[in-house]
């Protein structure tokens, strides 16, 4: 009696891993939010809002305050222009966003391209929306191969989803592989959709492109991101969409219907946010740098292969050689016998690539870290 599209994805096993980190009182490196507070200034201001009494709707596609200053954001570092009154969309959260960009684009039967590995939510995203995913794996070193690529693209193929910086594997999509895949877009006429939620945290000179600004890409792409990530305010919910004027009254019409409206008094308080100064930019990507390194070298030394991340906050793992267990089967082994937990590579990869690989974010404290790093030491003890 169920609906078919039910039967391909399963619950998130991101958000299972943390139920078993807390059955087990292991340390949650699966799960991609902080264990340190959010901005002091952001959390007054998201109080003042309530008290100002911000607490009724707002205009549903989010209020003209934050739109007028996500407009100026996205023409002074993402280098679109978008009209705050017909091109912006606030969303309960970059989640949401995704989710009315594919229905407001989709019929039953088209096809989507996805780079693999991909983060959770695009599988379900494709099912719900009636869309056919079609797989692109980036090679070893995070490349695109172009001829896979190309042969993606036919006539059935409706968008391609973006990811940059990559969730999971912390690709940061070069302006040579965004215009590749741009003259694909215009040859064949493909919308991008493109989520860019990890867009400031970026490491070692790395340079954040929006596929938006590029020539000819304005009219067919939808450009995603929000204020989880940056400002450490994952339960906040409050995202966004930029497209042009009509994807964006397919998009609104979606967004109606599906969640009315974002959080109000959150949405004034995300006004405060974008009025911090770019040293808070600087400060947050040096901050995660360090995380970063650290859960590398303890990674590696506890048995683990892995790459250094060149943006966002994870990293990919290979399992450690000799385990006899597969992703999920290791992942829920490290929960309960080592007290940590991380996300089985499979929940990102089609392939069985993803059968040897371990996900672990470092967007925690830096007590948090040292004590995992403890704990995973005794892997290779």
């Amino acid at each position: 009696m169920l609906a078919r599209r039910t039967g391909h994805f399963v619950e998130s096993v991101i958000r299972d891993m943390t139920r078993l980190s807390l059955k087990h009182n292991a340390i949650n490196l699966a799960q991609g939010f902080p264990d340190f507070p959010a901005p002091l200034l952001l959390k007054q201001a998201a109080a003042n809002a309530i008290m100002e009494n911000f607490n009724q709707y707002s205009i549903t596609w989010g209020a003209k305050d934050l739109r007028d200053e996500i407009s100026r954001k996205a023409r002074e570092y993402n280098h679109i222009e978008a009209d705050p009154e017909t091109e912006i969309t606030v969303t309960c959260g970059s989640t949401e966003a995704m989710m009315a960009s594919m229905l407001a684009l989709i019929n039953e039967g088209d096809e989507v391209v996805v780079f693999e590995p991909f983060y959770e939510n695009y599988g379900p995203d494709a099912a719900v929306s009636g869309a056919v995913p079609s797989f692109v794996p980036l090679n070893d070193d995070n490349s695109i191969d172009e001829d896979t690529l190309e042969s993606a693209f036919n006539r059935k193929t409706r968008v391609i989803i973006l990811n940059t910086p990559n969730n999971p594997c912390g690709k940061v999509f070069t302006r040579r592989e965004l215009k590749m895949i741009a003259d694909l877009c215009v040859d064949n006429d493909v919308i991008a959709v493109t989520d860019e939620i990890y867009e400031y945290i970026l490491y070692d000179n790395k340079k954040h492109i929006s596929i938006g600004s590029l020539d000819d890409m304005k009219e067919r792409t939808i450009t995603i991101s929000g204020f989880s990530k940056t400002y450490s305010v994952i339960g906040w919910r409050i995202g966004y969409a930029l497209a042009e004027k009509n994807l964006t009254s397919a998009i609104r019409k979606v967004h109606d219907f599906l969640t009315v409206g974002a959080p109000a008094p959150l949405q004034h308080a995300c006004v405060t946010a974008l009025k911090f100064p770019d040293s808070y930019y600087r400060e947050l990507a040096s901050m995660y740098d360090g995380k970063r390194r650290f859960l590398h070298r303890a990674l590696i030394k506890s048995g683990f292969k892995c790459k250094m991340p060149e943006g966002a906050y994870y990293v990919l793992a290979d399992i450690p050689e000799g385990t006899g267990m597969d992703d999920m089967a290791f992942a829920k082994y490290m929960v309960s016998e080592v007290g940590v937990a991380a996300v089985p590579g499979s929940s990102f990869y089609k392939s069985e690539e993803g059968k040897h690989k371990l996900r672990f974010t470092f967007s925690k404290k830096d007590e948090t870290l040292q004590e995992a790093a403890k704990r995973l030491a005794h892997l290779n003890a």
